[in-house]
Parts: structure tokens; C-alpha cells; sequence
């Protein structure tokens, strides 16, 4: 079982430290993990000059020598994108090399506005995603990154007054999307945060799944998103059994960037 989007102390937003995902992650069944720390270009961010790169690359080298016998330690990165900042990550992808596995993630709006609860005062739940879409079809096109990041994100944040969002009425956005995707031999990951949080759906879940199969896409990543050791892992029964009901049988697997496909069938053997 893969795990694919894990967070550490080098993340603002994480106080757990690596070995302790590592325990967690052999103790719930996950043979191959990718830490996957924030990379963050938004000055008003909080994770802003956060990351340390040597300090997380000696972080995932001690975890590899204590634990490589058990589990597959891959160094990721979770960089943010918006078409504001692109220069700045282009520079960066350019200049920090070592990763195994990149995720580009969108968490602003196209107004330089994170997507939490307060975005949605003035937009519609359609004009949120809609914009959202925008810049996940740019960060695709970049071809900078292994697979895009929890691809419906604002469902996470809407309030109930928002309305309820739709992904159809999003269609064409969706196929734009993945049309560039299949194109540039990026996949998209199923991020199960969404199941322990307020959406209770994995981000993003079946429908959308099976619209990107209907298109002939196939490269599929998984990731609890987890900023807790406990969380590692959480979901992902149910949502292997959801890709393969959408026609997904592998998913990817990473080396110094390099995709290899692996079925589904094999790892819920193990």
C-alpha cells in the first residue's frame, strides 16, 4: 500500500516528526511512503520561508538508514501553484533537485486569496471552482510536476451557505484539465483527507474519477494528507475499491521522478 502525500515538521503546519510517521505508516500496512512537505512561493502564506531542503533531505537519509528495511522512504514536495507565483516556482523545481516525487497543489484563488471559508462571502460556489479550475489547468501545462494535489479542494472549505457544489456543472473545465494531464503523463491523486473532514468524500471522489476514465486517463496517486502519524493510511480501502468501480487498476509509483505502474490487485494482497 502506498501513501503519497505525508507531512512532517518541515511543514508549518506539522509537529509530527518523520520517525514517527514511519512507525505509523509500517504499523497501518504502508509499504512505500513520499514525505511530501509544503513549498510555498505566497508571501502571506504561513508556511512562507518555512521549508528547509537540506534539513529535510537529512531528515529523509536518517529515516531510510533506521527504517528502509521495512518501508520504502520516498523525499517529496508539496508545491504550491498559481500562475502569480510560476516564475518563482519554476526557479525553485529548477534549482532543489533530489525529489522522488513532486505534487503541484493550488490552494489560491486567482485573486491571491486562500480558499477557506471567508473566499466564498462574495462568489458563488460555481465562480470559486471555476477560477480553481483555471489554475490547475495552468499548473498542468507547466508539465513541472508528477500529479496535482487534492483536485477539488474548496469542497473542503465551503460553508453550507455557499449551496452545494456541483462537479458536472464544472465539466468542461474538468475535461480541459484532463486533456492536458493525459497529454503531459501526469496524474491527479486521491487525497482521503477529505473523508475525516467536512466534505466526508475523498477529494476528489467517484464522479469526477470516472469522468477522467471515460477520457482514456489512467495515472492515478493516493495520499492521506496527513499531518498526524494516526491519519496515515485512513481511507484508503474504500478508496482503492471506489478507483477500481471507476475502471483505475494501478496506481503510480516513484523514483528520482520516474513513474512505474503498479495494480491495485497486488497491493491489497499484501
Amino acid at each position: 500500500m502506498f501513501d503519497y502525500h505525508v507531512h512532517t515538521t518541515r511543514s508549518a503546519d506539522c509537529d509530527t516528526p518523520i520517525e514517527e510517521s514511519c512507525k505509523a505508516a509500517i504499523a497501518a500496512g504502508i509499504t512505500e511512503i513520499a514525505f511530501t512537505d509544503h513549498v510555498e512561493h505566497e508571501l502571506a502564506d504561513m508556511s512562507y520561508g518555512y521549508y528547509d531542503y537540506h534539513g529535510f533531505m537529512e531528515d529523509v537519509s536518517r529515516v531510510r538508514e533506521a527504517f528502509g528495511d521495512r518501508l520504502t522512504i520516498l523525499a517529496g514536495a508539496e508545491v504550491d501553484f498559481n500562475t502569480r507565483i510560476r516564475d518563482e516556482v519554476g526557479e525553485w523545481l529548477d534549482t532543489h533537485p533530489g525529489y522522488d516525487f513532486i505534487i503541484g497543489s493550488c490552494h489560491y484563488g486567482d485573486d491571491g486569496e486562500i480558499i477557506f471559508p471567508e473566499y466564498f462571502d462574495h462568489r458563488s460556489v460555481q465562480q470559486v471552482f471555476e477560477a480553481y479550475y483555471v489554475q490547475l489547468i495552468a499548473a498542468a501545462e507547466t508539465g513541472w510536476f508528477d500529479t496535482l494535489g487534492h483536485i477539488d479542494l474548496p469542497k473542503r472549505y465551503a460553508p453550507p451557505a455557499a449551496g452545494d457544489y456541483d462537479p458536472l456543472a464544472c465539466e468542461e473545465l474538468l475535461r480541459q484539465l484532463f486533456s492536458v494531464l493525459i497529454e503531459k503523463n501526469t496524474s491527479f491523486e486521491i487525497n482521503t483527507s477529505g473523508l475525516r473532514q467536512a466534505p466526508k468524500t475523498s477529494m476528489p471522489a467517484g464522479q469526477i474519477v470516472g469522468l477522467y476514465t471515460s477520457m482514456g486517463g489512467n495515472l492515478m496517486t493516493i495520499g492521506s494528507d496527513s499531518h498526524f502519524a494516526h491519519h496515515i493510511g485512513n481511507g484508503f480501502e474504500e478508496t482503492l475499491a471506489m478507483l477500481q468501480l471507476c475502471g483505475i487498476t494501478e496506481l503510480s509509483s516513484f523514483r528520482q521522478r520516474k513513474r512505474t505502474q503498479v495494480p491495485i490487485a497486488s497491493l491489497l494482497k499484501k
